[in-house]
C-alpha cells in the first residue's frame, strides 16, 4: 500500500511542476489564452488538488493560494501596463491563477468535509 500512496505522491508532484511550467509558457506565448492550455491547466490543478495536499498542508496551502490568486489578479492588471513585456506578465499571472485556483477549490472542499465529518 506504501508504494502505491507514493505513486500518487509522485504523480501529484510531477502534476504540479508541469502545472507551474505550462502556465508560464503559456503565459509568454500566448498571453491572450489558448483554450487546450486552459482545460490542461484546469486538469493539472484538479490532481494536484486531489493528490498532492494532505490534511496536514490544508491550511498553509489555502493560504498561499489565496495570496497568489489575490497578486495575481491585482498584481496583474499593473504588470500588464508595463512596456512591451506587460501582457506577458499579465498572461503567466492568468495562467497560474487557471491552474491554482481548481486546486484550491478541491482542497477547500476536503477541509470542509473533514471538518464536517469530525462533527
Amino acid at each position: 500500500m506504501a508504494k502505491g500512496t507514493n505513486m500518487l505522491a509522485k504523480v501529484g508532484s510531477w502534476a504540479f511542476i508541469f502545472g507551474v511550467v505550462i502556465a508560464l509558457i503559456v503565459g509568454i506565448f500566448s498571453p491572450t489564452g489558448n483554450t487546450v492550455a486552459t482545460t490542461v491547466l484546469i486538469v493539472l490543478g484538479l490532481i494536484v488538488g486531489f493528490l498532492n495536499v494532505t490534511g496536514r498542508e490544508t491550511t498553509p496551502f489555502l493560504l498561499a493560494a489565496i495570496s497568489l490568486v489575490l497578486v495575481a489578479r491585482f498584481g496583474g492588471d499593473v504588470l500588464g501596463l508595463v512596456a512591451k513585456i506587460g501582457p506577458y506578465l499579465q498572461g503567466m499571472l492568468i495562467g497560474l491563477m487557471t491552474f491554482v485556483i481548481p486546486a484550491t477549490i478541491i482542497v477547500a472542499l476536503k477541509a470542509i468535509y473533514a471538518l464536517a465529518h469530525n462533527e
